[in-house]
């Protein structure tokens, strides 16, 4: 399981200050499926964004740059730092992934139409086969390039329709809680 950037920066209210977020309850569907993952012995990687612009809420040394209390690594879980958004560049995450054998992400986090789709879709141009657990990702309203605002469900929506099918398959936690994914 590949898990992005579910880090306390996400809360800033400058993140929703076109609309509130979608799926408010994605970090606690995040909690059970690293539950799952962790009782199955399962590999969990968590990807960290560390930004370097100076007012980002993910700057390290910054509150925001921890992570929520749902998606904490444990000792020994793999943290990988990412400045871009994508976290395959300058990484080392595809490396370590082929040394661990992983040919199968799962993937969880934020924001579904930034790091989310971009790490899903650069996953699937190296080969890997990838889930993205649609209920345990989310995104905030935006205005599209006219300036009309859309709903972050409309945001998260067109996100995973552009990923469907050639990048990855959507899949909701409780069909992987109940081994059907």
């Amino acid at each position: 399981m590949l898990l992005i950037d579910l880090q306390q920066a996400i809360d800033d209210p400058r993140w929703a200050r076109d609309g509130p977020r979608n799926n408010p309850g994605a970090e606690t569907n995040v909690a059970a499926l690293l539950a799952r993952w962790r009782a199955l012995g399962r590999a969990v990687i968590h990807v960290r964004h560390d930004s370097t612009e100076p007012g980002s809420t993910y700057r390290p040394g910054q509150p925001g740059h921890a992570f929520k209390p749902e998606a904490a690594p444990l000792p020994g879980e793999p943290v990988v730092g990412k400045r871009v958004n994508s976290a395959f560049v300058d990484t080392g995450l595809e490396e370590r992934l082929r040394t661990m054998g992983v040919s199968t992400l799962t993937v969880a986090g934020v924001i579904t139409n930034n790091s989310v789709e971009t790490t899903v879709r650069h996953a699937a141009n190296l080969g890997f086969e990838v889930s993205l657990v649609e209920d345990a990702c989310f995104t905030f309203a935006r205005r599209d390039h006219r300036g009309l605002l859309r709903s972050a469900q409309e945001v998260h929506d067109m996100s995973l329709a552009n990923i469907e099918g050639e990048y990855a398959r959507v899949v909701v936690t409780a069909d992987l809680l109940e081994g059907k994914g």
